[in-house]
């Protein structure tokens, strides 16, 4: 199964990125107004982790009789191994959700020493469906938002995924976090993250126009030198860098849409003069908008 698009442009877009056989990773990110439905067939095979970054999502069972919510910042594990699970999922607006699908015997296969350990793989459980819900920690908000914000080459990204995949499914079963905590006592401060989030969507929302560091730290009130190093320890980039890499995704996505010139695409993404944009999207992609019009 290769990679596939399920739809993609500026505000929202959908994807299924195949790590290996029988290992999937699903992201969903729907910052339009209105909601997004999403369906996938998934057998009983599979056991399924679904993590909300934002906002709140909905799945619906049996043609939409039974509904699960997922709220912001909490996972949801589905494991059901007498029938189909097949996702059908509504996103609502400004939500975003990475899910992480895997065939229980591939999965079984990395806890096959500490099978017991894990409640669902155990000899009296592994036969009968499990369902599960929890918050997710601050180290797994970093990975999830490094997967939900991935601009880097395309090529490597079935690495990428399968290596925060790996990651994600480590941090979900770790019995204690208080290493990662010990390691960055910075996370293990909740609003903390919660303010570094809301810089990173106020960099968004006022992307033309950005605010200087020192405006965004007062308006999140958090130390410039916090902001810095905690956007970098969440985002894995500095805030500017993060947010050149999000103008440059996101006037792709206008180009390809063929609905802008060049010229508005870059007063879009905050760019006053055209040369500056077209410098700017050569230096990321290594090609003119024009040039890359053309061959798309």
């Amino acid at each position: 199964m290769k990679e596939t698009l399920v739809k993609n442009n500026a505000k929202r877009f959908f994807n299924e990125t195949r790590i290996e056989d029988g290992f999937f990773v699903l992201t969903y990110r729907n910052d339009e107004t209105e909601v997004a439905v999403i369906e996938r067939d998934i057998d009983s095979s599979f056991i399924q982790f679904h993590f909300c970054l934002k906002g709140k999502s909905a799945f619906l069972f049996n043609n939409g009789s039974y509904v699960l919510d997922i709220s912001e910042e909490s996972s949801l594990l589905l494991y059901n191994p007498e029938r189909d699970l097949p996702i059908s999922l509504k996103v609502n607006p400004n939500s975003w959700m990475v899910s992480i699908i895997i065939s229980i015997k591939k999965f079984h296969g990395l806890f096959s020493q500490e099978a017991d350990y894990i409640s669902f793989l155990n000899k009296e459980n592994k036969e009968n469906k499990y369902y599960k819900d929890g918050k997710i920690s601050p180290s797994m908000s970093i990975s999830l938002n490094q997967v939900i914000n991935y601009n880097l080459n395309e090529i490597i990204k079935p690495l990428y995924f399968k290596a925060k995949a790996y990651e994600l499914l480590s941090l979900y079963f770790n019995r204690s976090e208080d290493a990662d905590i010990e390691q960055c006592p910075f996370l293990a401060d909740e609003s903390n993250v919660t303010k570094i989030k809301r810089a990173k969507d106020i960099m968004i929302s006022k992307m033309a126009e950005p605010p200087t560091l020192q405006e965004l730290s007062e308006e999140i009130n958090l130390s410039l030198k916090k902001l810095k190093e905690g956007f970098k320890q969440i985002y894995g980039d500095t805030v500017y860098g993060f947010l050149f890499d999000y103008k440059m995704e996101v006037a792709r996505k206008l180009l390809e849409s063929g609905a802008h010139n060049v010229n508005e695409v870059g007063l879009k993404v905050g760019y006053s003069t055209c040369s500056h944009f077209i410098a700017a999207f050569k230096k990321k992609y290594g090609t003119t908008p024009k040039k890359y019009v053309q061959s798309s």
